[in-house]
């Protein structure tokens, strides 16, 4: 079983503490993937929580464009939007298909078999993946998965995993073919970075809504804490499983979103691949 190490403590220490409570060392120049924030969204984790954690690995923040309109769809206005959240201020900050994007083979993919991602992910030896767990108007829910799949993919990468391989349909696609791309975007993630990556879920402002959304829902479930793992898989499943097992009433409504868009067969698509393993052991620290 994958270990998924999880503390009730929600501060920027212990970001940190769960980094290193994996035992591991992220070398060379490291790429720290976030998500930015939609402008508007209230419930996107604001770059003084992460920093510590960034100044830990020394790491450079990374995103990648949208595919839709708004503040994050072109380079120059999502590095406005870095800046406007405060990324830009207290880290160093890398829009990946800045200049363009680059092909990643999907060994086994059931839907793509190519992921298109920032071309400038070439410049870094290693990655800490910091993700916001929350549902998601689309995918049911977002949490590591989302953010190495759709979250790496170039502008044009979004649309063909949207699309499940067909750029003509983007938002139309069959939707558990949709999920099973993002499934496939994961696999060409994990092979492509070879065991140089790590992972950091934090459960607050757990909306229904993405941080995509410039008008989110307000999170109605009460905070859980931070997990952290070095299996994509393990770490989703065990988010999941803290939701449904959460005493507080508010979980209701996230759960409705996660089994209504049936947020957990990315999880399962992935896990099937061969880039996880969905049974784990919880560590409480």
């Amino acid at each position: 079983m994958s270990k998924v190490y999880f503390t009730r403590e929600l501060t920027p220490e212990a970001v940190v503490r769960m980094y290193e409570a994996l035992g591991v060392e992220l070398e060379g120049k490291v790429a720290v993937k976030v998500h930015s924030g939609e402008p508007g969204n209230q419930n996107f984790i604001h770059p003084d929580f992460f920093k510590p954690a960034i100044d830990r690995v020394n790491g450079t923040v990374v995103e990648c464009n949208t595919a839709y309109e708004g503040g994050r769809n072109t380079t120059k206005v999502h590095l406005k939007t870095m800046d406007d959240h405060g990324w830009s201020r207290l880290c160093s900050v890398d829009i990946l298909d800045a200049d363009g994007e680059m092909a990643l083979p999907v060994e086994g993919g059931r839907r793509i078999k190519v992921n298109y991602v920032g071309k400038n992910l070439a410049n870094y030896n290693s990655m800490l993946v910091l993700s916001h767990f929350k549902g998601h108007p689309m995918g049911g829910f977002g949490g590591a998965l989302k953010n190495i799949s759709i979250g790496l993919a170039s502008s044009h990468g979004k649309v063909y995993i949207h699309g499940a391989g067909d750029e003509e349909i983007f938002l139309d696609a069959d939707h558990d073919s949709f999920l099973e791309s993002m499934a496939d975007a994961d696999r060409s993630i994990v092979d492509y970075m070879k065991g140089k990556i790590a992972y950091v879920n934090v459960m607050c402002n757990m909306s229904v809504d993405c941080d995509c959304c410039a008008v989110a829902a307000d999170p109605k479930i009460a905070d859980i804490g931070i997990l952290s793992s070095l299996d994509p898989v393990a770490l989703d499943q065990a988010c999941v499983d803290l939701v449904y097992a959460s005493d507080d009433p508010g979980k209701t409504d996230l759960i409705e979103r996660m089994e209504s868009l049936n947020g957990i067969h990315t999880v399962a698509a992935a896990a099937a691949l061969g880039v996880g393993n969905r049974d784990y052991e919880l560590v409480e620290m």
